[in-house]
């Protein structure tokens, strides 16, 4: 490798607004983010969607109350 192109690379502790800090690393010292998995509604499950089982057409026969 070519000396002196690469970034330097550092054991960095990642902070979230929550709270949580986990360590990493990175070409920068400290980073914070906004959300992290331990907030993140996917990872914690918190807002799961309810996927309907009926397709387009028998919304549209419930809606308008047709057969």
């Amino acid at each position: 490798m070519k000396k002196e192109i690469h970034p330097k690379y550092f054991r960095t502790t990642v902070t979230c607004a929550c709270g949580n800090s986990f360590e990493t690393g990175s070409t920068k010292e400290n980073l914070r983010v906004e959300i992290c998995s331990k907030c993140h509604p996917f990872y914690t499950g918190t807002r799961v969607r309810v996927v309907e089982t009926g397709g387009r057409v028998d919304k549209f026969k419930k809606k308008y109350g047709l057969k």
